[in-house]
C-alpha cells in the first residue's frame, strides 16, 4: 500500500450543503472542520507508507476517523459505518455524500502502522503544536498530573491457572508449526488436561491439591521444554513465542533440584515487574495499590490548568502497572521538555515526589514539583513532642549535628540505606546522651545514643523548604488546582473506556491512550470555541439551599 499524498482537502459542495442544512448551527465534526483544517496532512505520515504499490486510504482520514472513534467509544466497524452513513462526519473528511468510505480493517492496519513506525504519538503531538501556533497552549505554566490503573484485556488468573494456561498455549502453537513432532512428543493425558481453557473453579480446592497440580504442570512443561531443546529437535522451535514464554514461565514458576522440578513458594517467585501473569499479554503484570489489586497497566495523564483558559492534555505515560510514580516523573519532564512544554509548577501528589526528585527536576528542567511530602513516620515526629531529625542544627561544612540540647555529634558517616538512597548517618557520643535529660525526648534504643540520618545536603534543604512551603496560603491555592485532573481521569474512565485496554500489549493499550488524550483535547477545543464554559465540580441541590 502507497501514499498518494493530496495538498488540498476541501469539503465537497453538495456535502457542505446537506450538512448546512442539517447542522444550522453547527456541531463538532463541522465545527472542527472549519478550524482545525490544517493542524495534519498527508506528508505527515509519508515515513509509514511506501511511494509505490497500490494507492492506500488518505492517512489524514485515517487519522481524523481514529480521534472520532474515541470520541464516540466506537468500534472499528461502527466507525467504518459512520464514514458511510454520517454526513457530519463526512463533512470533516471532505467526501462526497456517496462515497462508500472503506472497510473497516483499514483501522486497524493504520494503528499497526502507526506503532511499527514508532509514530504513536504523531496525531496527539500535532494537535498540540497547532494549539500553541493558536496560542492556546504556552510552556511555563502550571500543569497537573495523575494516574489511574488500567485493565488488560486478558483474564486475570491464578499462578496455577497461568502454569496450565501457558502449557496449552504453547501446544497449540506447536501443533499449528510442527504436528508430526508434537503427535510424536505428546503424552495421551495432554489430551484431556489441555484441549480446553484451564479454569479456576475446575481446579482442585484444597492447598495440597492445588500443589500436586502444580506439580503435574511442572512435569509436563519440563518434559516438553526437554524434547523442543534435545538436539534431535528443529533448533528453530526455540524460537516459536509460545515455546520461549513457556520457558519463561516455568522458570518464574518452577525450579529443578536433584533433577525433580518443584513449584516456587510465594517467597521465591520474582517481583511483579518480571513476572509474567498471562501468556497472552506479556506486557501485562500484577499490581496492588491500597485495597485496589489488578493485572494490566497504569496510565499517566498531565493537564495545564492555568485559570482562565483552555486545559488541554500535554502528555501521556502508559507503563507497567507495578512502576511507581515516583518512577515516572523524569520522564513526563523529559517528553514535556521534547514538546516546549514544560510547567513552571508541576502540580503532583505525593508518589510523584521525594527528595531526589525535588531536587533534580529543578536543576535539570527548572520545574518547581508542588505537592504534600511523605511524612516523617519516626516516632519522634509523629508524637509532636519529641526531638526529630528536623530539630537538629546541621553545619554542612563542618559535617557536625548539634542536638536541642546543645550537645556536638560524634560522627558523621555517608551510607547507602535500604532503597539505594544516599544518605548520612549522624551518631551522638554515648555520655553526652545518658546523662541528658532530655533523653526520653530524643532515643528509645538501649544504647542510650541518638542516631539521625539525613539525606545529602541539597535534598535535606529541598525535602525542608517543600514542608515550609506546604504551611503557605500560596501553596493551598496552587495545591487545589490539582483536584482538576481527577475530573480528567473521570472522563476518560466513564466517556472513553480508559481503563480497560482494547488491545494487547504495552505498545497498543500507549496508542489507545494517546488517541483517548488526542480526542478529549479534540472535544475541549471545540467547547472553546463555542463558548462553552468549563465544567465546575457538581454542587448537589441540597447543599446549595444550605449554602
Amino acid at each position: 500500500m502507497s501514499l498518494h499524498p493530496q495538498s488540498n482537502y476541501a469539503v465537497p459542495a453538495q456535502t457542505a450543503q446537506v450538512a448546512r442544512a442539517i447542522f444550522p448551527k453547527g456541531n463538532l465534526c463541522i465545527t472542527m472542520a472549519d478550524c482545525l483544517s490544517s493542524f495534519l496532512c498527508d506528508e505527515d505520515f509519508s515515513a509509514l507508507f511506501s511511494s509505490q504499490g497500490q494507492p492506500g486510504v488518505s492517512p489524514l482520514r485515517l487519522a481524523l476517523v481514529t480521534i472520532l472513534q474515541y470520541v464516540e467509544g466506537l468500534t472499528d466497524r461502527q466507525a467504518a459505518d459512520a464514514v458511510r452513513s454520517r454526513i457530519d462526519w463526512k463533512y470533516l473528511l471532505c467526501l462526497e455524500l456517496i462515497d462508500t468510505g472503506f472497510d473497516h480493517t483499514v483501522l486497524s492496519e493504520f494503528r499497526t502502522r502507526l506503532i511499527t513506525e514508532h509514530a504513536e504519538s504523531l496525531v496527539f503531538e500535532k494537535l498540540l503544536i497547532f494549539c500553541q501556533q493558536q496560542e492556546w497552549l504556552q510552556a511555563r505554566g502550571r500543569q497537573r498530573t495523575d494516574s489511574t490503573h488500567v485493565l488488560a484485556s486478558i483474564r486475570a488468573v491464578t499462578r496455577l491457572e497461568c502454569a496450565g494456561e501457558t502449557l496449552r498455549a504453547a501446544l497449540n502453537a506447536l501443533a499449528v508449526v510442527v504436528p508430526e513432532w508434537l503427535q510424536v512428543q505428546s503424552q495421551p493425558e495432554w489430551v484431556e488436561r489441555y484441549s480446553e481453557r484451564i479454569e479456576d473453579y475446575h481446579l482442585p480446592v484444597s492447598k495440597a491439591e492445588r500443589e500436586q497440580q502444580a506439580q503435574v504442570y511442572g512435569e509436563d512443561g519440563k518434559r516438553l521444554l526437554d524434547a523442543i531443546f534435545d538436539g534431535h529437535s528443529p533448533e528453530w522451535l526455540r524460537q516459536v513465542p509460545a515455546v520461549e514464554t513457556l520457558r519463561r514461565v516455568w522458570v518464574q514458576q518452577y525450579y529443578v533440584c536433584d533433577r525433580k522440578i518443584y513449584w516456587r513458594t510465594e517467597q521465591g517467585i520474582p517481583p511483579a515487574t518480571l513476572m509474567i501473569s498471562s501468556p497472552y499479554d506479556l506486557d501485562a503484570h500484577y499490581s496492588k495499590k491500597n485495597t485496589t489489586s489488578w493485572v494490566g497497566y497504569k496510565v499517566h495523564l498531565s493537564e495545564t490548568c492555568e485559570p482562565n483558559s483552555l486545559h488541554l492534555i500535554t502528555n501521556v505515560e502508559t507503563t507497567a502497572a507495578p512502576i511507581a510514580d515516583g518512577d515516572v516523573t523524569e520522564s513526563i519532564h523529559t517528553s514535556l521538555a521534547k514538546k516546549d512544554l514544560l510547567p513552571s509548577k508541576h502540580i503532583v501528589d505525593t508518589g510523584y515526589l521525594d527528595a531526589q526528585l525535588l531536587v533534580t527536576t529543578q536543576q535539570q528542567h527548572q520545574v518547581q514539583l508542588l505537592g504534600p511530602t511523605r511524612s516523617d513516620l519516626r516516632w519522634q515526629s509523629k508524637a509532636g513532642n519529641g526531638f526529630a531529625a528536623s530539630d537538629f542544627k546541621v553545619d554542612w561544612q563542618q559535617q557536625v549535628a548539634i542536638c536541642p540540647e546543645g550537645k556536638t555529634s560524634a560522627s558523621w558517616t555517608p551510607a547507602i540505606d535500604g532503597r539505594n538512597n544516599q544518605v548520612i548517618k549522624i551518631k551522638f557520643a554515648r555520655p553526652d546522651c545518658a546523662n541528658c535529660p532530655s533523653l526520653h525526648l530524643c532515643t528509645r534504643t538501649k544504647e542510650k545514643r541518638r542516631l539521625i540520618t539525613l539525606r545529602p545536603e541539597a535534598q535535606y534543604k529541598a525535602l525542608q523548604a517543600a514542608r515550609k512551603q506546604a504551611m503557605t496560603d500560596d501553596y493551598k491555592a496552587d495545591y487545589r488546582r490539582r483536584a482538576g485532573i481527577e475530573g480528567t481521569l473521570s472522563e476518560g474512565i466513564r466517556a472513553h473506556g480508559l481503563r480497560h485496554a482494547r488491545y494487547i500489549g504495552l505498545a497498543k493499550t500507549h496508542l489507545q491512550h494517546l488517541m483517548t488524550a488526542t480526542a478529549i483535547n479534540f472535544k475541549r477545543i471545540f467547547y472553546w470555541i463555542s463558548g462553552v464554559p468549563q465544567m465546575t465540580t457538581r454542587t448537589s441541590q441540597f447543599a446549595k439551599l444550605m449554602a
